[in-house]
C-alpha cells in the first residue's frame, strides 16, 4: 500500500497537536505558561513535594527534559526544589506563590483552548475522541512501564546468579577444608 498523508497516524497526529498548540498560544499568550509549563505547574499544585521521577510519570515528559525544564522554572520562581529526607538523591518538587498566581491566571485560558480544540468536531464524536485519545496514552504509559520493567528482571536473574556462585563456591570451601581435616 502506498504512503498516505490521509491516513498516516503519525501525520494526524502533528496536525491535531499543531492546532492544539496554536490554540494553546493564541489564548494563553507568550506571558504564560507554554502547555509543558502548565502541565508540570498543575500536576505539581495536586502533589505538592512529588519527586522528579513522579513528575516524569505524571506528565510524560522525558527525564533530562523535565530537569531542564525545572531548573528553568525555579530560576524563573514558579517552582521550588529540595532534597528529600527519605532519598538523599531525590528531589521534592513545589509551587511557589508565583506558580500558583502563574497557573491560575493560565487555567481558564488552557480550558478555553481545549474546548476549542474539540469544538471541530461534531458534539456526538468528542467523547468518543477523548476515549481514543486517553486510550492511547495509557497504551504509551504501559508500554514504556513494561520496557523499564526487564532490566529489572535481568538484575534479578544477575543478583540471583552471583548468589548461587557464592553458594557453590562457599560448598567447594567446605569440602575442601574437611578433605583437608581428613588427611
Amino acid at each position: 500500500m502506498a504512503y498516505s498523508l490521509k491516513s498516516s497516524p503519525g501525520h494526524l497526529l502533528r496536525r491535531a497537536q499543531q492546532y492544539s498548540h496554536d490554540l494553546y498560544s493564541k489564548d494563553v499568550g507568550s506571558s504564560g505558561p507554554t502547555p509543558r509549563q502548565f502541565e508540570v505547574l498543575h500536576v505539581v499544585s495536586k502533589n505538592e513535594g512529588l519527586s522528579q521521577t513522579d513528575l516524569v510519570r505524571h506528565t510524560g515528559i522525558d527525564r533530562s527534559t523535565l530537569a531542564d525544564m525545572i531548573a528553568r522554572m525555579i530560576k524563573k520562581g514558579l517552582l521550588t526544589r529540595k532534597r528529600t529526607k527519605e532519598d538523599a538523591r531525590a528531589n521534592a518538587v513545589s509551587i511557589s506563590a508565583a506558580g500558583k498566581r502563574m497557573l491560575r491566571g493560565a487555567e481558564s485560558k488552557v480550558n478555553k483552548s481545549d474546548r476549542a480544540v474539540l469544538s471541530v468536531l461534531p458534539k456526538s464524536q468528542q467523547a468518543g475522541f477523548m476515549k481514543a485519545l486517553k486510550a492511547y496514552a495509557e497504551a504509551l504509559d504501559k508500554m514504556e512501564q513494561s520496557s523499564a520493567a526487564p532490566k529489572k528482571k535481568a538484575t534479578k536473574r544477575k543478583a540471583t546468579k552471583k548468589a548461587a556462585k557464592r553458594k557453590t563456591a562457599k560448598k567447594a570451601t567446605k569440602r575442601k577444608a574437611k578433605r583437608k581435616t581428613r588427611r
